[in-house]
């Protein structure tokens, strides 16, 4: 059962790393009213009938396209996952990493501010994400495998590049990105998620998070 699981897995991982998948409009719809559907209500409280309506299509219509609900959920937050969970393999973040830096600090300046503006845009599809993930395995396996397979080798050896020029301490990988991660998403979601109403000023914010990594991950 688990090496067919890797497999799907590993299938779905690669059908989104080679190209979006084209959609009809009325798909595009399905998916948009889905998303307003599952952020408002939850997987468990949304009707694939309200999402239908929405949509302004048949309920077979979802049914074609999408088999189940579960399938449903699925197309919307697989390549969440792997737009935000696994950044690197977007093409825009690959500029970030490939781009010649002074510093430590403009990296990760480069690198909040590319994933805090991918999360405003994408709310919705989050706030999705964060509520299912405990409810299905399928969704948190995949989130590990895109981490252990794609995220962790490319931030390793910028981790290196930047410990042979004295600038990061030298931690166990894991610790480093796990400070990184914690500090980041834990900003994301308190801003977009806890406390959207809040006056938020994201600029000072973001420069207030690199001076605590900064400061703590310094040799």
């Amino acid at each position: 059962m688990k090496e067919q699981n890797d497999k799907a897995l590993n299938i779905l991982l690669q059908q989104y790393l080679e190209s979006e998948k084209d959609i009809t409009d009325k798909q595009k719809r399905v998916l948009e009213a889905a998303v307003e559907v599952f952020s408002e209500k939850g997987f468990a409280g949304a009707s694939t009938s309200e999402i239908a309506q929405r949509a302004g299509v048949a309920e077979g219509t979802v049914f074609k396209h999408y088999k189940t609900k579960k399938g449903l959920l699925l197309s919307i937050v697989s390549p969440t996952i792997l737009k935000l969970g696994a950044p690197l393999l977007m093409k825009d973040f690959e500029k970030v990493l490939e781009a010649q830096y002074q510093g430590f600090g403009d990296f990760l300046r480069a690198l909040i501010n590319n994933r805090v503006e991918y999360a405003r845009k994408n709310t919705a599809a989050l706030k999705i994400l964060l509520n299912e993930l405990s409810f299905h395995p399928e969704l948190s396996n995949m989130l590990k495998q895109v981490f252990s397979e794609r995220i962790r080798p490319r931030l390793q050896k910028a981790f290196r590049h930047f410990q042979d020029k004295g600038e990061l301490k030298k931690l166990p990988d894991g610790t480093i990105i796990r400070l990184i991660i914690s500090t980041v998403v834990g900003y994301v979601i308190t801003r977009l998620v806890v406390l959207p109403d809040h006056s938020w000023n994201d600029e000072e914010e973001i420069e207030t998070m690199i001076e605590f990594l900064l400061k703590g991950l310094k040799p």
